[in-house]
């Protein structure tokens, strides 16, 4: 399962959506402005018209203007391209931290407390922080439907974080070639709410052993002392 375009699946898919969005609507500008201008020319100066060519001198003005529009549209993409970046690493304090460990060829979500599962399940209205680990080859945690992707190398820690305001499952593919059986690893997030992340973290809990905490309120910031 998978949400579309302007969606609101994680706090920057609007944001990336727009971008791209914005991105294609300027190419599509520049493309159809450089069709026009390629088919008035051929029909102003065919052979036809001006069989003898004449040399054509050079224009300040204009070289000055294709020079700066180009610029100032690659420096807007960099811009807005730096800032969807800033909202990808700005990690919420207190957030709650699962584990993510690739190996060829499949993916497993460690909890606080030592639980370890196929799938991840994480509480709605939540910021999740997960910590990218591998066990072999490089891979590549991608969710689709939160426009994030985040590469898993051998012998580094890597971050990302998510928050998603739907009661849905959202699936996660690995992004980086790793292999023959690549196409295995696809999983799900399961964003429920959170008293049946808790239901379930408590049974998971009980069948693998662990003790089991309250992920919720252990995660939380600490209460700040009532002042007099």
């Amino acid at each position: 399962m998978g949400v579309g375009v302007f969606k609101g699946a994680s706090p920057y898919s609007d944001y990336v959506d727009f971008q791209f969005l914005v991105v294609v609507g300027i190419c599509a500008v520049v493309f159809i402005g450089l069709l026009v201008a390629m088919v008035i020319f051929i029909l102003k100066y065919s052979r036809k018209k001006h069989p003898h060519p004449t040399n054509i001198e050079g224009n300040l003005p204009l070289e000055v203007l294709w020079t700066v529009i180009p610029l100032g549209l690659f420096m807007y993409m960099f811009y807005m391209g730096w800032e969807g970046y800033k909202l990808t690493i700005d990690i919420p304090p207190g957030a709650h931290v699962i584990k993510a460990t690739a190996r060829m060829w499949q993916w497993t979500f460690e909890y606080p407390n030592g639980v370890q599962v196929d799938t991840m399940y994480v509480p709605v209205n939540a910021p999740i922080k997960v910590v990218l680990h591998s066990l072999d080859v490089n891979h590549s945690l991608y969710i689709p439907s939160f426009r994030i992707k985040k590469d898993v190398i051998p012998n580094r820690e890597n971050v990302m974080w998510f928050k998603t305001p739907r009661i849905a499952s959202y699936d996660i593919a690995c992004a980086e070639y790793c292999g023959l059986r690549h196409s295995n690893m696809y999983t799900k997030v399961v964003a429920v709410d959170s008293t049946a992340f808790e239901n379930w973290y408590k049974n998971v809990s009980m069948k693998q052993s662990k003790a089991y905490e309250p992920m919720l309120v252990a995660a939380s910031s600490p209460i700040e002392p009532m002042r007099p």
